[in-house]
């Protein structure tokens, strides 16, 4: 099927121009979507994390992130375990990749102590990248 715009002296020509707003909508929903979304994708467990006015730091390769919850409850990404599962579990992701990064992620109504002390038991089992996670103002 020929689509035909323009007419000279009675002769009818073909369009010769594409209509990019059906693309550029669609990309525009798009971004919106993955916008809303790839927050919400990081991780699985719900906690209210403490507010800092700290630049946001960027990665290439995904760190490994450990969460505490409101409950004092330890999450290796997604799994629930205790510290001492959760040092020999990081120590055989380690051995897969020397560079490995740990993220913590503390609830803010959970005593500080408790995130210092899973905290200075990654440090004293050989990791040196560990970071503290906040929410950016």
């Amino acid at each position: 099927m020929k689509i035909f715009s323009r007419y000279k002296k009675g002769k009818k020509t073909l369009m010769n121009e594409i209509n990019v707003t059906p693309f550029v909508d669609v990309m525009l929903v798009l971004l919106i979507i993955f916008m809303i979304t790839a927050p919400l994708l990081t991780t699985g467990i719900k906690i209210n994390l403490p507010k800092s006015a700290a630049n946001q730091i960027s990665e290439k390769k995904e760190p490994i992130t450990i969460t505490i919850n409101k409950k004092g409850e330890i999450y290796l990404q997604n799994k629930q375990m205790d510290s001492k599962k959760l040092i020999k579990k990081l120590s055989e992701l380690k051995k897969q990749d020397q560079d490995l990064k740990i993220y913590i992620r503390g609830d803010r109504d959970i005593n500080y102590g408790k995130i210092m002390k899973i905290m200075g038991e990654i440090n004293r089992a050989g990791f040196k990248k560990v970071a503290l996670v906040t929410e950016i103002n």
